[in-house]
């Protein structure tokens, strides 16, 4: 079954439970493929491989529509690590919709850091935000 990326969230961990930082209008691939490790011995007639480690971007980018409230939080705490996920499912109930992650979801600990796009005639500011990790990418409950 196909799912549609239709309430899918970018969420921050408080004190103790994870809150929708903002809205985003796009996510990076979360969780890269292991490196291939070449295991090839002299006696092989092609190539054989074994996986590494997995190979993740060094900034996981997010974008969003700009907000100055919400990029002044964020640029505010970028020198604090925080508890950073990737929900993916919600409910929505008289015009409001809640995250669940109730199809998924994927969380990591990193720096966080906001940077406002280039534009040109006629479009919708965007940012960036920039997750630096710190920890694996693992997959919550």
């Amino acid at each position: 079954m196909a799912i549609s990326t239709y309430k899918v969230f970018l969420m921050k961990k408080g004190t103790t439970t994870y809150e929708k930082l903002c809205d985003i209008t796009g996510f990076p691939s979360m969780m890269g493929a292991p490196e291939g490790l070449d295991a090839t011995t002299l006696t092989d007639g092609q190539r054989v491989y074994i996986p590494g480690i997995r190979e993740v971007e060094a900034g996981l980018a997010f974008t969003a529509n700009y907000d100055k409230t919400t990029f002044d939080s964020i640029d505010a705490d970028k020198e604090t690590e925080g508890d950073y996920a990737l929900w993916i499912g919600g409910t929505e109930s008289g015009g409001v919709v809640t995250p669940t992650g109730s199809n998924g979801k994927l969380e990591v600990k990193g720096y966080l850091y906001p940077s406002i796009d280039e534009g040109g005639v006629n479009e919708v500011i965007g940012m960036t935000l920039t997750l630096m990790p710190t920890t694996p990418v693992t997959i919550g409950t």
